[in-house]
């Protein structure tokens, strides 16, 4: 599979600069202007890289979210830093390489070029195997805060979160890992701790939603029964009741 890149940029000399040295590494690429759309498409795709102008707000948010994700899945991260941003605050949030802005084209052939070697291309349609997947959790009226799905039942879910999370009732939208199939509702944040990890029981999910789960929930049972050599039943999967702290 080709590498590919997202972009989330909004000077338009800029990105004719980077998507003409992508061309030249042959990577594709897809470019956003704000943080919502970033969220979306990372948490809808698999990216090699991702390049973020961190003078745009939420391009913290957004490097954390990607560096969230399981190893093989993590894109390569480049950073790109005006005169007045916070190079301590890019790298802290996970940046692996920073472009100085005005993009300088050799400066920027360079980092690609170095970046390249970390990249690794998307061999979900070879592989078939199960991945993790992004939930987005918003409070009020601020950006929504993406973490890392780590288990899923019918009742609910676990996640891994970039920042503690409050024990509130929040809207939720995933992809149900494995699959295509967004499942949108809300929850309650029922137990959290200072590593981000929370535990989040479904208040209300669309009926589409409810069938996809129990569907996904029993097709995982049926398969680790198989795995252990037992008979295959095709009683419903009794549900994995998240722990309360």
């Amino acid at each position: 599979m080709k590498l590919n890149a997202l972009l989330m940029c909004r000077e338009m000399e800029a990105l004719r600069m980077l998507v003409a040295a992508l061309d030249q590494f042959d990577i594709d690429e897809e470019a956003c202007m704000t943080a919502p759309e970033a969220m979306e498409l990372l948490a809808q795709g698999f990216y090699s890289a991702l390049i973020v102008d961190f003078d745009l707000p939420g391009a913290a948010t957004v490097t954390r979210m990607a560096r969230l994700a399981p190893p093989q899945r993590r894109p390569v991260v480049f950073a790109m830093i005006g005169i007045h941003t916070d190079i301590g605050g890019a790298y802290q949030a996970g940046a692996n390489f920073v472009l100085y802005k005005p993009l300088n084209a050799d400066q920027v052939m360079r980092s690609l070029r170095a970046g390249q070697a970390f990249m690794q291309s998307d061999r979900r349609r070879s592989r078939r195997e199960p991945v993790d997947s992004m939930v987005y959790l918003r409070f009020a009226d601020v950006c929504p805060i993406p973490a890392l799905v780590l288990e899923v039942s019918q009742d609910g879910l676990s996640v891994q979160a970039s920042e503690p999370l409050p024990a509130i009732e929040v809207p939720i939208r995933f992809i149900l890992p494995g699959t295509a199939h967004m499942i949108e509702g809300s929850g309650e944040v029922i137990w959290a701790d200072e590593a981000g990890r929370a535990g989040i029981l479904f208040s209300e999910i669309t009926s589409a939603s409810r069938r996809q789960l129990r569907e996904w929930v029993n097709k995982k049972a049926r398969r680790s029964s198989r795995r252990r050599g037992s008979p295959v039943t095709h009683a419903p999967a009794r549900a994995v009741h998240l722990p309360v702290h």
